[in-house]
């Protein structure tokens, strides 16, 4: 076990260095296709979380400048409305939104959906970008670990009851989850609010993304008749506000060979853009191509076998009905 561990960080390192910097950015820019990013957007109404900073700033700055309408969703009232406007101002386009709602309530993202789900639109892309990586043990108001509630309880909750308005948009409906390369290091690990004495923000953290991995399977194979796509992707690793704040060492010593934003959000636009015949439902993407969700050896891929009591246990905590 402690070998197969060292191994996994040790190939994670490795693979992420080549291929998660900028330097690997560019070298994978070469084989990218002009015309993939020449397809338009308008009419289509897309959903970011956490929109106005980082990779879903730059998302929904990206959906916008194709022509699509955009709701951004964000907690901090007075930095979405600034977010908003400087978006509205670089694209020329008006049918940018801003939506407010604290993904770490259950109850707020609740009330969200509800509101949302009432304007009885399609909805045609969800992007679930909201994530956090919070070093310290913290529990919200409701009584779950906060980097749970967040990148695994919220993204299902909100992806689970906006699923109306996304059938809506069927054939055409996506939902793109941005994970993350961390969850390279961990299998699908069914203590979900990291029950052990020594916590540790980082471990969770990649712990939440394999979630949202193995999620996008079960998304994919749950709703297949739907005509709904369900993609995940990792935007490498970029320079984000949440990234400075999370991992400052890891920040300071990659300076320079971080990632912009802009290259960050690529694939995730490029995700929103494609038609869906050349993409695969359930499938992780990096740099506009399909990636192996697992490194060699690191025997994390069984893990994925224990995904529907994951789902029974993310719906009992979020309140939501048992799964018939």
């Amino acid at each position: 076990m402690f070998i197969q561990k060292a191994w996994r960080t040790a190939s994670f390192g490795l693979y992420g260095y080549t291929q998660f910097t900028k330097s690997g950015f560019v070298e994978h820019a070469k084989k990218f296709r002009e015309e993939d990013m020449q397809i338009r957007l308008d009419g289509k109404n897309c959903l970011v979380t956490g929109a106005n900073s980082g990779i879903g700033f730059a998302t929904a700055e990206g959906l916008a400048s194709h022509g699509a309408t955009v709701y951004m969703l964000c907690r901090n009232k007075e930095r979405g409305e600034a977010a908003l406007n400087e978006i509205r101002s670089k694209t020329g386009n008006a049918n940018v939104h801003l939506e407010i709602c604290d993904l770490s309530s259950i109850n707020e993202v609740k009330s969200f959906a509800t509101r949302f789900t009432s304007m009885d639109k399609p909805l045609h892309v969800l992007v679930n970008n909201a994530g956090l990586l919070e070093q310290k043990r913290q529990t919200t108001a409701e009584g779950l670990e906060l980097n749970f509630a967040v990148n695994v309880a919220a993204t299902y909750t909100l992806t689970e009851l906006v699923m109306p308005l996304l059938e809506k948009a069927a054939p055409d409906a996506r939902v793109i989850t941005v994970a993350s390369g961390g969850m390279y290091t961990q299998p699908l690990n069914k203590d979900l609010q990291f029950s052990e004495d020594n916590f540790d923000g980082t471990l969770q953290y990649a712990r939440n993304k394999r979630v949202q991995v193995a999620l996008t399977e079960w998304w994919a194979q749950k709703y297949s008749e739907k005509g709904l796509g369900f993609y995940c992707m990792h935007p490498g690793w970029a320079d984000t506000p949440g990234v400075a704040k999370s991992l400052p060492g890891f920040s300071e010593k990659l300076a320079g060979n971080l990632r912009t934003n802009a290259e960050g959000a690529d694939t995730v636009v490029w995700l929103a853009l494609q038609p869906k015949e050349k993409l695969a439902s359930g499938a992780f993407y990096f740099d506009r191509a399909e990636a192996p969700k697992h490194l060699k050896f690191a025997g994390t891929a069984a893990s994925h076998s224990q995904i529907n009591s994951i789902v029974d246990s993310i719906r009992s905590i979020c309140g939501l009905p048992a799964l018939g």
